[in-house]
């Protein structure tokens, strides 16, 4: 009989054709039938998909009917894997239905949907566009690519505002590294928040700077700072005759000729560069990004390694400096934002701190 022929053999007889015609009806009634159940486990609803899956697989595996009408049947089952949430499946589906038949605009439909769903946004471009120019009076496919152009467009200005943050950020990394200044852990976020330093299109950086006042622990905050002013310019802005005196300065110790300004030295180790490169995208756009390349090596060339008398406690701030000549000292490591302190020598507390018997609070 026909059903036992080798595969590739061919028919040599009458009956041997009969029963191949036999056969293959037979698989074509099946591959009918199953297609039909298929169909109606779908109009059951979504209890019923799976069963809906099950059934249209068996009408493929028939291998009995058209390519066209078997594009029918993956066309479906991508129908079915897409109000499951399989897309990779779905869109597997329907580029097979496309294959068998091009013209099968539901499958190019379905595969744009899937397209879409998986962030594949060109793909489900070209299979729009693809099936408009097969249907062009359809509309679901119109209202389809209006919804795939815009997402499209909105990824390529996320993508557009990622790369700008990574680039700014790598700029900012590579002053600091110019510079010499380290960078280490932050200190005080409660106080400052997540504020970070800007490089101008001048390549002069602006940093936020905190000010403690280390008798009363309070603080003054100074937002854009750059680099290229001395500190003077800000205390006597801070310290005029028209500034009212600090609420807690019951004696109006702090006055601009009594005040002095101090960092502390080697109060951390310093962030390798990915660290510091991971700190500056903190709270942007490029918070998320990968940033391949930024090994954890140290901003500076020179190893830190510092010893002697003056390698940690409080030091002191000629304040006819700049910012920048007190940042790139080596004993300083600046807490994500640069941090100071400030004390009155008319206070009762400066011999406490002078004498190094004050220290922040950890």
């Amino acid at each position: 009989m026909a059903l036992w022929m080798e595969a590739g053999s061919e028919p040599m007889t009458e009956n041997e054709k009969a029963d191949l015609e036999a056969i293959s009806a037979l698989k074509e009634s099946a591959a009918i039938e199953f297609k039909e159940q298929g169909n109606e486990c779908v109009k059951k609803g979504k209890k019923h998909y799976s069963e809906a899956i099950e059934n249209y697989t068996k009408a493929i595996d028939q291998r009995a009917l058209s390519d066209a009408e078997t594009s029918i049947l993956f066309s479906n089952r991508a129908h079915v894997n897409l109000m499951l949430g399989n897309y990779r499946r779905a869109l597997t589906d329907a580029e097979e239905a496309n294959k068998l038949c091009p013209d099968n605009v539901k499958a190019v439909y379905r595969a744009a949907k899937a397209s879409l769903s998986l962030d594949l946004l060109d793909e489900a471009k070209s299979y729009c566009e693809k099936g408009i120019k097969n249907d062009p009076g359809n509309e679901d496919m119109k209202k389809l690519l209006k919804v795939v152009t815009l997402k499209k467009q909105e990824k390529e200005e996320r993508e557009a505002e990622v790369s700008r943050a990574v680039v700014e950020a790598k700029a900012c990394l590579s002053a600091f590294e110019n510079r010499g200044v380290k960078i280490g852990k932050a200190m005080y976020r409660e106080l400052t928040g997540l504020k970070k330093p800007v490089l101008d299109q001048n390549n002069i950086l602006h940093w936020p700077v905190l000010l403690l006042y280390a008798e009363a622990m309070t603080s003054d905050f100074v937002e854009d700072f750059c680099e290229t002013d001395m500190f003077a310019t800000h205390l006597d802005m801070m310290f005029s005759d028209d500034s009212p005196p600090l609420p807690w300065d019951k004696n109006n110790e702090y006055t601009r000729e009594a005040i002095e300004l101090y960092y502390e030295a080697s109060s951390g180790t310093p962030l390798p560069r990915s660290r510091v490169l991971q700190y500056l995208l903190e709270g942007t756009k490029g918070s998320q990004a990968e940033t391949t390349g930024d090994e954890d090596t140290s901003l500076t060339k020179a190893p830190y390694n510092l010893k002697g008398k003056a390698s940690s406690g409080m030091v002191k701030v000629n304040e006819r400096r700049t910012l920048h000549d007190v940042l790139k000292e080596p004993n300083f490591v600046i807490p994500e934002i640069p941090v100071f302190y400030i004390v009155s020598k008319r206070s009762k507390f400066y011999k406490d701190f002078a004498a190094g018997k004050w220290s922040p609070p950890s």
